[in-house]
C-alpha cells in the first residue's frame, strides 16, 4: 500500500533526501576504485555534471543507485561497507557534532534517534535493551535497496563508533535482513564480527554496560548550544513540511473537482514553477503525486460516509475522469473497493 502525505515532514520516503555531506563518503569510495564522478553519476540515470560540486542535499533513491553504480562499476563486492569506512565527524553534518559533545554512548545513541534525520532520510534507529545486551535496530525506508546500503550505515556506525570512544568498538552479533554470498573475510575486518544473513532485521546487539561509557575527550559544555541548533533545524524542517505541503494540499483540494489538480497548474496557483515546486516538496519529504493522493484518501473516506453521493459522483469530485480509476486508486490505498470500504464504515 502507497504511503500517503498529509502535513507531517519527512513522511513519505519515496521523496527522502540526504545531505551532500553524507554523500561524500560514496563519491570518495567510488573515485578509490578509479569511476570519476561525471561516470558514476551517468550510472546512477543522473546528468554527467550532477556531481561536479557536492550538491546541498540529493534525493535518497538517487543516492542507492548511485551506491549500486559505485559497486558495480568498481567491481567492488563490498562496496558499502568501504563508503562506511570513510565515515568521519562531518559525515553526519550538525548532528554528528551533537554525538561529538554527549557525555555517554547511551546519550549519544539517544541523540541518533532523534537527530538522524538531519543528515539522511534512508532509514532510522532503535535501541532496546534485553538484560546484558542493547540492541541496535536500522529499519531502511528502501527495504529494496541493494545490500551496499545497510552496510555502509553499519560501517559508518562502527567507524564513527570506535572513533568517538578512542578504541575498537565490536559488536556481540551481527545481523542483516539481506543475503551475500560476498567473501566474509572482509566483514569480519570493517564490522568486527561476521554478520548472520537472511535475519528478520538488521540488528547489531553489543554489551548494554557500553551506554553508561563517557566519550573521551567530549565537551559536554557544547552539548546544550549544538542541541539546541539541532532542534532549531528539525524545526525549520518541519515548518518548511507544514507550509509548502499545507498549501499544495489546500490547492488541491480546491481545484479537484475542476480536474486541474495538476503539477503546472497548482505550482501557478502557488506562485511557483512546476520545478521550484518539485523541489520544495522534496526537502519537505513528499512529492506532489504523494500529496495529492493522500488528499484524495482523505475526502474520499469523507465522500463515502455521505450516503447520497454515489462512486460516480465522488469519482467527478475527485478529479476522476472514470469510475474505474477511482475505484483501482481507492483498492490501492485502503486495500479494500471503495463499495466494501462504505459497507464497512457503516
Amino acid at each position: 500500500m502507497p504511503q500517503l502525505c498529509s502535513i507531517a515532514p519527512a513522511a513519505c520516503a519515496d521523496a527522502g533526501r540526504v545531505t551532500g555531506a553524507y554523500l561524500q563518503p560514496l563519491i570518495e569510495t567510488a573515485a578509490s576504485c578509479g569511476v570519476d564522478a561525471p561516470r558514476l553519476a551517468q550510472a546512477a540515470g543522473l546528468p554527467a555534471d550532477a556531481l561536479d560540486s557536492l550538491p546541498d542535499s540529493l534525493a535518497a533513491r538517487d543516492y542507492i543507485a548511485l551506491l549500486d553504480a559505485g559497486a558495480s562499476l568498481g567491481g567492488d563486492p563490498h562496496f558499502g561497507l568501504h563508503v562506511g569506512e570513510r565515515v568521519r565527524p562531518g559525515t553526519f553534518s550538525v548532528y554528528g557534532l551533537v554525538l561529538m559533545a554527549c557525555s555517554d554512548f547511551g546519550q549519544a545513541l539517544a541523540q541518533t534517534q532523534r537527530y538522524e534525520g538531519l543528515a539522511h532520510d534512508l532509514g532510522r534507529t532503535s535501541l532496546a535493551v534485553e538484560g546484558a545486551d542493547a540492541l541496535y535496530t536500522w529499519t531502511s525506508h528502501y527495504p529494496g535497496a541493494s545490500r551496499h546500503l545497510a552496510e555502509s550505515v553499519f560501517a559508518g556506525i562502527r567507524v564513527f563508533g570506535s572513533w568517538l570512544a578512542g578504541r575498537p568498538l565490536d559488536p556481540r552479533h551481527l545481523a542483516f535482513a539481506h543475503h551475500s554470498d560476498a567473501p566474509s573475510n572482509e566483514y569480519l575486518r570493517v564490522l568486527g564480527v561476521e554478520p548472520e544473513f537472511g535475519a528478520a532485521a538488521n540488528v547489531a546487539r553489543f554489551d548494554a554496560a557500553l551506554l553508561g561509557m563517557p566519550v573521551p575527550n567530549a565537551d559536554p559544555s557544547l552539548y546544550p548550544v549544538l542541541r539546541q541548533h539541532a532542534e532549531r533545524l528539525l524545526g525549520e524542517r518541519s515548518a518548511a513540511a507544514g507550509g509548502i505541503v499545507a498549501q499544495v494540499r489546500a490547492a488541491i483540494i480546491r481545484s479537484l473537482a475542476q480536474g486541474e489538480a495538476r503539477l503546472p497548474s497548482i505550482a501557478a496557483q502557488l506562485g511557483l514553477s512546476a520545478r521550484t515546486l518539485q523541489r520544495k516538496l522534496a526537502d519537505a519529504g513528499c512529492s506532489f503525486q504523494e500529496v495529492l493522493d493522500g488528499a484524495r484518501y482523505e475526502l474520499a473516506r469523507g465522500y463515502l460516509r455521505q450516503r447520497a453521493l454515489s462512486l460516480v459522483d465522488i469519482a467527478f469530485l475527485l478529479g476522476y475522469q472514470e469510475q474505474s480509476a477511482f475505484t483501482h486508486a481507492f483498492r490501492d490505498w485502503s486495500g479494500l473497493n471503495p463499495g466494501a470500504w462504505r459497507l464497512a464504515a457503516g
